[in-house]
């Protein structure tokens, strides 16, 4: 049986608009190392705001809002997760 994900759909990244930056699982606590943890609470994806914990599938890639970051979360492929 397969299982219907039901996030939003972003498309793919413009350039044009601002997206937060995205990271492979584990690499983003590297990442925010480097910044002020206390001020990243949300992401942006082709301009559109989501909160942190909001998870958004880009093409057949699952993506999730922590600490600014989009993190590679698996695939939002119902057929090959």
């Amino acid at each position: 049986m397969t299982e219907q994900i039901n996030v939003a759909q972003v498309g793919a990244p413009d350039p044009e608009k601002p997206t937060s930056p995205i990271v492979e699982e584990g690499l983003v606590d590297r990442e925010v190392d480097e910044l002020d943890r206390d001020t990243h609470h949300s992401c942006t994806f082709n301009g559109a705001p989501f909160a942190e914990g909001q998870f958004v599938c880009s093409g057949n890639e699952l993506l999730r809002c922590q600490q600014g970051h989009w993190v590679q979360s698996g695939s939002c492929d119902s057929d090959n997760p």
